[in-house]
């Protein structure tokens, strides 16, 4: 009985992977066509509608994070560990996306040269946003999980709401670094308001390890009514005449957009989970990014903001920008699903599925 318990939950969970692969999709769409579409167009209707749902994917990639942090802070409360222990291993997590940050970003420069600048390594991605905001929230092991929903949730409220009031701070005299790491600003990603996701996922997945598998669906209907709550009352709230702040860019640091993007999430969630749910045993391509959105997410960059294919920059028509954007998306897919065979069992795993494709022996 407790087998078929578990098993049914990690089913289930499989709508995290195609929500996640979701993001992945829009974000492929968003960076082909930020960065291939000709000039003259982007002042249309189609670049703007891009580049406007192209704002998600990060915002939805730091609140799962935050739900598989959430799932680890859940299973160091069932092991007898001390808190300094917990504590440990959540850095731990944080520090294995500190060094892939580093790596990737090691590699855009490495790859950039000679026209790549130092200060390119130092440049806050939402890599480096993950490690950074899964170090500050790493304190939450301290709690049971019952408790951490609780708190993980009021503590991303406090740091959407303190956004405005740091971006408007006397910053004089603080290095560059420390600001792009925590300053509200268009062309990196701070914790504030960037990590309010990652700790309201951290609150997600907390309530996720509490319900039993079997309750799910009751979940997901909460989760989408709680959504929609959200982004009504936010965006009310967002357009009154009157404000708290005395300056606020509602969409740099504004925590209406954050609770807007939030509620936005939590209903993307519930159509991942009907989907799952209703195409059971089938292989999900979409998933299958999402299972393994980290090389789609390094490989793609590279791709469409290198300088493999600078002849096409800001240069194509919104039909070649639209096909550029399938070919990169089957090309992820394959790269995913290669990645997945991999995961399995090595080379062999490797080996073995792409015989199934191509004419070479297992």
């Amino acid at each position: 009985m407790a087998r078929d318990r578990i098993h049914a939950s990690q089913s289930r969970l499989g709508f995290l992977d195609w929500t996640r692969g979701l993001g992945a999709l829009i974000m492929l769409q968003g960076h082909v066509v930020h960065s291939f579409m000709a000039k003259d167009l982007r002042e249309g209707s189609a670049y703007v509608l891009s580049q406007f749902v192209g704002g998600m994917p990060p915002a939805l990639f730091l609140f799962l994070t935050g739900v598989t942090l959430g799932f680890l802070m859940d299973s160091l409360g069932k092991k007898e560990l001390s808190n300094w222990d917990r504590f440990v291993a959540a850095m731990v997590r944080a520090r294995y996306l500190f060094v892939v940050a580093f790596l990737f970003r090691i590699q855009l420069w490495l790859f950039a040269w000679p026209y790549s600048g130092v200060s390119d390594l130092l440049k806050v991605d939402v890599l480096n946003c993950m490690g950074f905001t899964m170090a500050a929230l790493a304190w939450l092991v301290a709690f049971d999980t019952r408790q951490r929903v609780l708190y993980a949730g009021v503590t991303g409220l406090v740091i959407a709401c303190c956004s405005p009031l740091v971006a408007n701070a006397d910053w004089t005299g603080i290095p560059e670094l420390v600001k792009n790491y925590l300053m509200p600003g268009p062309n990196f990603f701070p914790l504030f308001p960037w990590g309010a996701f990652l700790a309201f996922g951290v609150s997600a997945g907390s309530v996720i390890r509490l319900v039993p598998a079997e309750d799910y669906g009751k979940m997901m209907q909460w989760a989408m009514l709680v959504g929609f709550g959200l982004m009504m009352g936010a965006n009310y709230f967002s357009s009154i005449p009157y404000s708290l702040y005395t300056k606020s860019d509602f969409w740099i640091d504004s925590p209406g957009l954050v609770l807007i993007k939030t509620g936005v999430l939590l209903c993307l969630a519930g159509v991942g989970y009907l989907w799952t749910v209703y195409q059971a045993g089938r292989w999900s391509w979409i998933a299958t990014l999402g299972q393994h959105s980290l090389p789609v997410y390094w490989v793609h960059i590279e791709l469409v903001y290198g300088r493999w294919f600078n002849m096409w920059k800001e240069s194509l028509s919104l039909p070649h920008t639209l096909l550029v954007t399938v070919v990169l998306t089957i090309a992820m897919v394959i790269l995913a699903t290669m990645k997945g065979w991999y995961d399995q069992s090595g080379w062999r795993g490797l080996r073995v599925g792409m015989s199934r494709f191509l004419p070479i022996g297992a």
